[in-house]
């Protein structure tokens, strides 16, 4: 497949949908050098994408977390995801939604004289972990942890904080892994890279408390999936020590949907019942 900046269609940029290749920004961009950048990921099933909406608020509410707007209205970016994928010819999409402050004014930490960009971009997505989503995926422990919420806006969704992520996930792939689970800044069971995690034990799921990195959209949708089963959900900050205790573990995020973990360093896991039942139930939700 031909790289991401050299693909036939449209992409939304300020308002307008323009060529892909011409979708370009200058060099002196303000989020290149300083990561003054928020977005957001999104997946289209069957022409509608799932939680839409909350995805543009956040957008929005990310944004103002990194001290600036984004100049167009919940309506007008919903405008404009549906403008890309219908230009495209999609229906079943990955959908990015992208603000940033440009080349403007100021070339230095401060940018207030910059012009915010925006722009929506979606491309055909498979599996985010390919056959982990039926065989498991094997997890690395990163050297990284999620920072201390007073050094970072933790719930804003922000270029900057995946840093430590791409490195985390690099790292892991080098050992033959998928991906990489994070500890916070405290010691305790954080998140995956770019996925939230559960475990399940004696039929009841523990999941880390999210007081220090993002609480996902689809994390908080199967939350609501569980308590509607009836399933006991425990939101709490868990020790690394136990992770021997846990029967399964699972990642929600919107590009891993539900994906089963087998592995995260030594210690293993079962894709047992309660795992496939609410990543098959997800996928059912997702293209009702």
């Amino acid at each position: 497949m031909a790289g991401y900046d050299d693909r036939d269609g449209k992409i939304w940029m300020n308002g307008k949908l323009v060529d892909w290749r011409d979708a370009k920004v200058h060099v002196l961009t303000h989020a290149l050098h300083y990561a003054s950048s928020v977005f957001e990921g999104e997946r289209c099933y069957n022409g509608t994408i799932f939680k839409s909406v909350q995805h543009s608020e956040r957008l929005r509410n990310s944004a103002n977390l990194l001290d600036f707007d984004v100049p167009y209205s919940v309506e007008e970016l919903e405008k404009a995801k549906y403008d890309v994928l219908t230009a495209n010819g999609w229906t079943d999409a990955y959908v990015r939604a992208i603000a940033w402050r440009g080349a403007g004014e100021d070339m230095g930490v401060a940018s207030r004289n910059n012009p915010v960009q925006v722009a929506v971009a979606a491309w055909e997505w498979g599996n985010y972990y390919g056959d982990a989503k039926m065989k498991g995926a094997k997890l690395d422990i990163a050297k990284w942890r999620r920072p201390d919420p007073a050094t970072i806006p933790c719930e804003a969704k922000a270029a900057g904080l995946y840093m430590i992520c791409t490195m985390s996930k690099h790292a892991a792939e080098d050992k033959g892994c998928s991906d990489a689970m994070m500890f916070d800044y405290r010691g305790y069971v954080a998140e995956a890279t770019g996925a939230n995690i559960f475990f399940v034990k004696n039929g009841e799921v523990h999941t880390p408390k999210p007081d220090c990195f993002l609480n996902g959209i689809t994390r908080q949708t199967v939350i609501g999936m569980l308590k509607e089963r009836g399933i006991t959900v425990t939101e709490r900050h868990i020790m690394p020590e136990e992770l021997e205790s846990f029967e399964q573990c699972w990642l929600t995020g919107t590009a891993a949907e539900v994906t089963p973990v087998g592995q995260i360093g030594d210690y293993k896991f079962e894709v047992g019942a309660l795992t496939r039942d609410i990543s098959e139930s997800y996928e059912k939700l997702v293209r009702s």
